[in-house]
């Protein structure tokens, strides 16, 4: 869609954006008590018939917007819109809303500038609604039902619509996660992939199933994904990120949750409102920390913590755009969160052949290598999640360059063991299988 809007080019809505700025000159001039001209009249009648058709081709709005929008919605879009497209627009809409804090308009000044007669408006205001198509899609903002309230699209509209490279700010408790991921790269059996792929339609078709074909809206999505640690659940969220040219962003819990009441729901909201329907994937990591199971009362504290789960459900619930969370321990999570997903994707312990393919995409591609260090070898050798992978594999490469001689297996059981060696327990060399005759004497047991 980005594509298409970018073959049409901003050019081509300068007519929608000469069509706004005549009906705010002639507004602005019938405040003073001036007719149109009969040349304005004219260009304005010109202008509209290139509007209509331009909004029946293909590409264009079609960017951002659902088919099947009534006349009455596309003015309000190309209204909200025209601020960010052409911010002459906006300070010429500050001009005749004097009152309004923004230069975006306010449904008062929406139906004057459409030159709206009284028994029109419930049109005006039901394109307003939370049930509107313009709602729905994730396309414009309402505060309140102030008519004197302003209406604003919602982050990232403008940028899709034309073709612009979405600029986004800091988000309150996230960070932004910047690992190059592509599908050839993910290791994973070929059902999970597709899981992943469905999870990725429930993003991008949501405008054509929710919008043009009423169904229902069911935030989100949301998506599990659940397995041992270093099974590649980041890395996945990372490739979908990739796939949808949008950041992905790892929600640093510890800047969210607080041991003071009422605290937590706000770090959340304020999170959620810098998010929501903006074009990014949120992704909460170790997700059975916080969404766990609602514990019996037995004090306050319990009471409010359940309420911090209930609110957490309702927000992410109603939020529009993305979220993945991800568990080493999906059987600790709350039921009732559960039934909230749209996909749930186990991601399980790879087995040999596909270890062998990790060893075989992880070594440094360029880094010399012994004829013994076959990845085949490495994958039946010792049972290793793709982290652990990787993590062994750039050990043994740092361990081959600081000697400066080509990898061996030497290198690899070496890194292997330092890697075993990270959750504290016990080794004996035949924790290395087949690679225990390799490690180094100077290795400690």
């Amino acid at each position: 869609m980005e594509a298409a809007a970018r073959a049409i080019g901003e050019d081509g809505f300068a007519p929608e954006w000469e069509r706004i700025g005549l009906l705010a000159h002639i507004l602005a001039g019938s405040r003073q008590g001036r007719e149109a001209s009969q040349g304005e009249l004219e260009r304005l009648r010109t202008l509209q018939q290139q509007v209509e058709a331009s909004r029946r081709q293909e590409g264009g709005w079609r960017a951002v917007a659902p088919a099947g929008l009534s006349p009455i919605e596309f003015d309000v879009l190309a209204c909200v819109v025209a601020p960010e497209a052409e911010p002459r627009l906006g300070w010429l809409f500050q001009t005749l809303q004097s009152g309004a804090p923004t230069p975006y308009p306010t449904p008062a000044l929406l139906q004057e500038l459409l030159a709206m007669a009284p028994e029109e408006t419930p049109l005006l205001y039901g394109a307003l609604t939370e049930s509107s198509p313009l709602r729905i899609s994730g396309l414009i903002e309402v505060e309140g039902g102030d008519p004197f309230q302003p209406v604003k699209p919602v982050p990232g509209v403008t940028a899709r619509l034309l073709g612009r490279p979405a600029v986004t700010g800091d988000l309150p408790g996230a960070v932004l996660v910047k690992t190059p991921a592509r599908w050839d790269d993910l290791v994973l059996p070929l059902d999970r992939v597709a899981m992943l792929r469905e999870f990725l339609l429930w993003i991008t078709h949501k405008a054509t199933v929710v919008g043009e074909w009423g169904g229902g809206d069911c935030g989100g999505p949301v998506g599990l994904f659940a397995g041992p640690s270093g099974t590649g659940k980041t890395f996945a969220a990372a490739v979908l990120a990739a796939e949808l040219g949008w950041p992905l962003y790892r929600v640093d819990l510890g800047r969210l949750v607080s041991k003071y009441i009422g605290e937590t729901e706000k770090n959340m909201n304020r999170l959620f409102d810098a998010a929501h329907g903006q074009p990014m994937i949120l992704q909460f990591d170790e997700a059975d920390s916080l969404f766990s199971k609602r514990g019996e009362v037995r004090e306050a504290r319990d009471r409010y913590a359940n309420m911090e789960v209930s609110h957490l459900l309702a927000r992410i619930e109603s939020h529009q755009g993305p979220v993945i969370l991800t568990t080493n321990l999906r059987k600790h999570l709350d039921p009732a969160f559960a039934r909230r997903f749209q996909v749930v994707v186990d991601f399980p312990r790879p087995d040999a052949e596909a270890r062998t393919r990790l060893w075989q995409r992880l070594l440094p591609p360029r880094a010399p290598r012994e004829p013994g260090v076959d990845p085949s070898f490495l994958g039946a050798a010792v049972n290793l999640t793709g982290g652990s992978i990787r993590n062994a594999a750039l050990h043994a490469a740092y361990l081959a360059a600081g000697a400066g001689s080509p990898l061996s297996l030497g290198h690899v059981a070496l890194a292997v063991w330092r890697e075993l060696g990270k959750d504290g327990r016990e080794l004996s060399p035949t924790d290395l299988g087949p690679l225990a005759p390799f490690l180094p004497k100077e290795a400690p047991c």
